[in-house]
């Protein structure tokens, strides 16, 4: 029997007629080796006519302090494990749930890198244990360096914005980690045991290269230059009316198709049809009064010359197709509605205005809590009550909005998006990180909201596509007037 020299590990491999019977740590495990061949308990280990040492005698066991390894193989077990959970926490929700194919083939990338570092849980194990599979420590490399790029790009990601979140000391202990394990694995030159090392180091490069553009590509460039694109139509009918009427039905057809390439969230919509009265001013005082008076601070983007005194008054206002609900890309929406004015009515104009505001799914992703309506006047709602003697009546949509790219969810605080509709007022929408569950519940959401930063609003508007658009049309109610009494 012939038992070898340590190797770097301090592991000695035992052979008996050439032939490789086991290894050993140390001299107990020599013994439990043999015991398994059928060699008794008291054979005498230093007969040199029965066993040679190489390398040094029964007394040179250099793993005697194994803690060390064990404690080496247990740090990388836990640290590879730990960045399989993070890779499988960013990739499922992208790999099943992303709008685009790019961001899916970025979420499914992540799953593969998680479960690499899955089989390099094993491969850490017999890399610093027997060593048996050639590839372990090859495979424990290409581990650590996924964990040290994710890492990487999550506290790059973090660093754009610097916010409060206690992820980032995950990110921070998994960099840490990485940089160690990526140290030992250097010491141990690993890649000696790569048949073709500079084949596996151009592997490794060309994926990192395509993750890489295919991350960049789905989270800068696609969403930026897909196109979103609406037609809208608002049109007035042939009024109806009859002689005994004191009154006229003036139909009114809303139209909205979404003709771009992107489907988004109606967020908030509403249509209003106003009543303009005007008097006549022979003078031409109406080109004066764009500006309003001196101490008003205002002024109107439209004046006519013979028009003073310009007035209007809201007719008839509801929602569209409702907060929440979507219009994918060709999706069509048609709403049909009557208008009844008084004949006696002294309004010159009538005007028709739709506008909504939208949310681009490729952005983002809306909660179902945002669906269901808050009511301002009822104290029941509790932080979405508001007296309506301070803040009027408003029906309130708020819930959480995620960006249809995790890596950027999770390197970020929450973001909320609140809509306020009320048939008086002009709607309103906007997204914020506020996170409502740790305020008061006796502190208004109107207070909440006041206090915000606008740049900061601006800048989640902008992130997430939220964007207005809007159609109007003008119908004369004298002429309105004719053509009911022609019908």
């Amino acid at each position: 029997m012939i038992v070898e020299p340590p190797d770097r590990r301090g592991l000695r491999r035992i052979t008996i007629h050439d032939k490789t019977v086991g290894s050993a740590w140390s001299l107990h495990e020599l013994r439990e080796v043999l015991r398994r061949l059928g060699y008794p308990d008291d054979m005498d280990l230093d007969d040199h006519a029965c066993v040679y040492w190489r390398g040094g005698d029964s007394s040179v066991w250099p793993d005697a302090r194994g803690w060390r390894r064990r404690a080496v193989i247990a740090v990388m077990v836990v640290g590879l494990l730990g960045s399989l959970a993070l890779h499988a926490v960013i990739g499922w929700a992208d790999a099943l749930g992303a709008l685009t194919f790019a961001q899916r083939l970025v979420g499914v990338l992540f799953l593969l890198g998680g479960a690499v570092q899955g089989v390099a849980v094993p491969a850490a194990v017999d890399y610093w244990g027997r060593h048996q599979v050639r590839l372990s420590g090859a495979l424990v490399l290409l581990g650590v360096l996924m964990a040290l790029a994710t890492t990487s790009l999550l506290l790059f990601l973090w660093l754009e914005e610097r916010e409060l979140i206690p992820h980032v000391l995950a990110f921070l202990a998994l960099w840490l980690w990485s940089l160690w394990a990526l140290r030992i694995l250097i010491r141990e030159k690993v890649w000696r045991g790569i048949p073709h090392p500079r084949k596996f180091a151009v592997g490794v490069t060309l994926t990192a290269l395509l993750t890489a553009i295919s991350l960049g590509y789905s989270t800068i460039y696609q969403p930026i230059v897909a196109p979103w694109h609406f037609t809208l139509k608002s049109e007035f009918g042939t009024p109806q009316t009859d002689a005994g009427s004191p009154y006229i039905h003036v139909p009114l057809k809303l139209y909205a198709k979404n003709t771009g390439g992107v489907p988004v969230y109606i967020v908030v919509d509403d249509y209003t049809v106003s009543g303009f009265s005007a008097k006549f001013s022979g003078s031409g005082q109406g080109m004066k009064e764009w500006k309003g008076d001196e101490n008003g601070g205002w002024y109107n983007s439209e004046a006519e010359i013979f028009a003073s005194e310009v007035q209007y008054e809201i007719i008839g206002s509801g929602q569209f197709q409702g907060p929440g609900t979507t219009l994918d890309a060709g999706e069509e929406f048609t709403m049909e509605k009557v208008v009844t004015v008084p004949k006696g009515a002294q309004y010159e104009t009538l005007n028709a205005l739709l506008r909504f505001a939208v949310l681009r799914q490729d952005r983002g992703k809306l909660s179902e809590e945002f669906i269901y309506p808050k009511l301002s006047w009822m104290k029941s709602q509790g932080r979405y009550y508001c007296p309506p003697e301070s803040c009027g009546e408003h029906v309130i949509h708020h819930g959480r909005v995620r960006y249809n790219n995790n890596l950027i969810n999770v390197t970020r605080m929450p973001r909320y998006l609140a809509a306020f509709w009320s048939p008086e007022e002009e709607p309103d929408v906007f997204i914020s990180s506020f996170n409502f569950k740790k305020k008061k519940k006796s502190e208004s959401i109107y207070d909440i909201y006041e206090a915000l930063d606008v740049k900061e609003v601006e800048r989640e508007a902008e992130r997430y596509g939220l964007s207005w658009v809007s159609v109007n049309s003008t119908v004369s109610v004298k002429g309105l007037l004719k053509q009911a009494a022609r019908s």
